[in-house]
């Protein structure tokens, strides 16, 4: 076997740059058995020994700001644009498909080089009679390339400490403080939280209403929309900042402008096509913007049951298992909240209160999830402009509660009440409302067939 890349190709070289640039897992694990030296070209060497020497300072890959400063440095002008054309490769190569099998590939011939050089090293220790120091040669080559996190050691006093302190469940809050309370502050790296509800019923405006909460906290949100395009997921974020009705925001553009300058944090808004992307082309999406220091702090997926399963299957229930149990691992993998929705059977049109039953295709959603969160709104609740948002399923605090909501679906602003609150009080009277107006509706109607005049 050659002791470099070269029979893998440019290609493959490249791509394993840009599995550098993005995994910190992987970069952890290779750092000290990948050297610079397997690679062919001395533009990728300056590349690979700038990334595992920024890694061992600062303990994550660098970005691309980092390398536009390190580059500067370089004085040979021809090495120079070679560095920048290979870092413009990597950069393409980061939503390609193969990357776990490049990264496999990688530490075996990582692994392979220890053990060759540590066999050959071994003769010149036979020759000197050194046994001792050819077991722990072998041995050190062995282990090579081993995953070197071992997890919490909880016998540990300093992380006896740690277990209480604030930032073991650090907590992004929702718009809604009733929310808030019930999930213990809101919600934290490595969870995932679905809305669900018919179609058409506002699960959408739900996921907007998030987005742009966090905005104006100033975090970096981004919102993945597999059904409606970015300019009018744009439009309906444009809508909840202002509280201008959507179909009058054109003739608001000033106001527009003025309450997106206001924004504390980035909305980035990706559209890909209904069953086009995978959760392979969530992670890669999100590897491009860390590379371009924009990491998420939230992410919402509208939604999962749109994603393409990445292994196609029998059942739609166990494609939508695997994809809600990776849109989780994405969630822990880069640490922060995850939103997504999912669809409730037709049956739930006219629920007062939809529960887990009602969640279409595969139960295994409410399993996976961290916190769900179903919309009931039925006729009357349209002519009201009202809504029952029902807990299914809480891991930080109670469920099975129903929380009254005011929803104005012109401009998407959502406000949810907890039930014996002054608001949630009126809420309901504005419920009956809504019921008192289509009966008269329904009465007057029914006159008017039947030609009766009559009161």
């Amino acid at each position: 076997m050659s002791d470099k890349l070269t029979n893998f190709g440019y290609g493959f070289q490249i791509k394993i740059v840009s599995s550098l640039l993005t995994d910190k897992a992987f970069l952890q694990q290779v750092t000290d058995i990948l050297l610079p030296d397997f690679f062919e070209s001395e533009a990728n060497q300056w590349i690979v020994e700038t990334i595992n020497t920024y890694f061992r300072e600062y303990k994550v890959p660098p970005t691309l700001d980092v390398f536009k400063i390190k580059v500067q440095d370089i004085d040979r002008d021809v090495l120079k644009a070679s560095i920048i054309e290979c870092l413009k490769d990597a950069f393409k190569y980061i939503e390609a498909e193969d990357l776990e099998f490049v990264k496999t590939e990688t530490v075996d011939f990582c692994k392979n080089q220890c053990i060759k050089r540590a066999i050959l090293d071994s003769v010149d220790l036979l020759n000197k009679g050194r046994y001792e120091e050819i077991k722990a040669t072998i041995d050190t080559a062995m282990k090579a390339g081993a995953d070197k996190e071992v997890g919490h050691e909880y016998n540990t006093a300093a992380n006896v400490e740690a277990r209480y302190s604030e930032n073991v469940r650090s907590t992004i809050p929702t718009p809604w403080p009733v929310i808030n309370d019930l999930a213990d502050g809101g919600f934290g790296k490595g969870e995932l939280v679905v809305f669900v509800a018919p179609a058409g019923i506002g699960k959408s405006w739900g996921l907007i209403n998030v987005g742009a909460h966090a905005v104006k906290q100033g975090l970096n949100v981004v919102h993945y929309t597999l059904e409606l395009n970015e300019g009018y997921v744009g439009q309906r974020y444009d809508a909840v900042l202002t509280g201008i009705a959507n179909q009058n925001l054109k003739y608001h553009l000033d106001e527009v402008a003025s309450a997106v300058s206001k924004l504390k944090g980035n909305l980035t808004i990706k559209y890909y096509p209904t069953k086009t992307a995978s959760c392979s082309t969530i992670r890669a999406h999100i590897e491009k913007l860390i590379m371009l220091g924009k990491k998420p702090d939230l992410v919402i997926v509208d939604y999962a049951d749109l994603l393409r399963g990445a292994v196609a299957r029998k059942e739609m229930r166990h494609e939508l298992e695997t994809i809600y149990e990776d849109l989780r691992g994405i969630a822990g993998e880069y640490e922060m909240p995850m939103y997504t929705a999912s669809q409730a059977n037709r049956s739930a049109l006219e629920q007062d209160v939809i529960e887990a039953d009602k969640i279409s295709e595969s139960y295994s959603k409410v399993m996976i999830a961290d916190f769900v969160l179903s919309l009931s709104r039925k006729v009357t609740d349209k002519i009201a402009g009202t809504g029952r948002w029902h807990i299914i399923k809480n891991r930080f605090g109670p469920d099975g509660l129903t929380l009254p909501a005011k929803m104005n679906m012109s401009n998407g602003q959502i406000h949810i009440y907890e039930e014996t609150s002054v608001q949630g009080k009126d809420t309901n009277k504005q419920m009956q409302t809504g019921e008192d107006l289509l009966r008269k509706s329904l009465l007057q109607k029914y006159k008017e067939v039947s030609g009766d005049s009559l009161g």
